[in-house]
């Protein structure tokens, strides 16, 4: 039953709106400002994210022995990240051949992706995970992400894993599809309905991760909250026998919050820093991620709702309303929220 999914939902995440597209791993960028000299950038989890890290260890970049400090260049805190940079001389052997770790990232539930940059322009990238905690930067680096002894394929499968947890872990994209689902009314309407919401937040998707239009974070936050907002109304209507442009052609919203929604995903991706040679993989893989995580997402309402047919469960008045008004009072407190927020920066 979709009633009982959106309590389940509801339980157990967060009521935050504003961090429910926010994740991405851990960020190492190591830059050569001159032959052995590197600018240290870091990008670990903030506090938000501190369950996320066992015990009291914090994550922090390890550099091998060979680094000495020159200068600290600031660091800043917010809820949901941390920035640390500073500068290192590494000697002669400019960190090849060398290992790059983050102490306290075993037995954790974050990734961090680690890249080194040269002054000639190559780049190694490596993924560091709870089992695989140190990367040795190649003696020749020859650009892609190369790890003596580890295929491309684990930078590959932590693109996918953030795209699924980024639809996972955002609350307010869950939302957003539980409420499509309230709306439509046969099969046919729902692929529909669900291919024109993915088709739309891949175009901007790509559109930002490529770099050809931007949109502001905090507006395109107060957007996606109005476009949960808009849909508890809509499912009120479809229980009264009334209808609507979105109950007639509900895939024509989803196209179009889909637009905004994309934005939303691109924040996971924007904030790694990624260079132009790893944007096609990482978006395509990343995509692909977010569709995986919404089709495994619809996949278990669908069978939960099954399930409570075919059982003949007995609804409740209570739960049958409840899904609308959730929907719709969590959109208006997520968009006055966000409005807040949106006025509190504004100039």
């Amino acid at each position: 039953m979709i009633r009982l999914v959106l309590l389940l939902l509801l339980l157990l995440a967060p009521v935050q709106a504003a961090n429910g597209h926010t994740f991405a791993p851990a960020l190492l960028d190591i830059r050569e400002r001159q032959p052995g000299i590197f600018d240290v950038i870091w990008r670990g989890p903030g506090k938000e994210s501190a369950a996320a890290v066992p015990g009291d260890d914090a994550l922090a970049p390890k550099l091998p022995p060979s680094c000495q400090r020159q200068a600290w260049l600031g660091s800043s805190e917010t809820e949901s990240e941390e920035w640390v940079t500073f500068r290192v001389d590494c000697g002669p052997r400019r960190l090849r051949g060398e290992p790059v770790a983050v102490s306290g990232i075993v037995g954790s539930r974050v990734d961090a992706i680690v890249r080194v940059t040269w002054t000639d322009g190559s780049a190694v990238t490596g993924v560091l995970r709870s089992d695989v905690d140190e990367f040795i930067v190649p003696d020749e680096a020859a650009g892609g992400p190369l790890r003596p002894g580890e295929p491309a394929r684990l930078l590959m499968l932590a693109y996918l894993r953030l795209g699924i947890q980024h639809i996972l872990l955002g609350v307010d994209h869950l939302l957003f599809v539980l409420g499509l689902l309230l709306i439509v009314k046969d099969r046919w309407t729902l692929v529909k309905t669900i291919s024109s919401f993915t088709l739309a937040h891949s175009i901007t998707l790509a559109i930002a991760t490529l770099g050809y239009a931007r949109a502001p974070e905090q507006p395109v936050n107060a957007a996606i909250a109005l476009s949960i907002l808009f849909l508890g109304p809509e499912i009120v209507r479809v229980w009264r026998g009334e209808t609507s442009l979105t109950i007639r052609h509900p895939w024509v919203v989803a196209f179009v919050f889909g637009l905004l929604h994309g934005f939303g995903f691109a924040t996971g991706l924007s904030t790694m820093g990624l260079s132009q040679a790893e944007i096609p993989l990482a978006l395509l893989l990343f995509n692909g991620g977010v569709e995986i995580g919404q089709i495994l997402f619809v996949t278990l309402v669908l069978l939960l709702e099954r399930s409570f047919r075919v059982l003949e469960v007995r609804r409740w008045r209570l739960i049958e309303a409840l899904p609308a008004y959730t929907v719709g009072t969590l959109g208006a407190y997520w968009t006055i929220q966000q409005m807040v927020v949106l006025l509190a920066g504004a100039p």
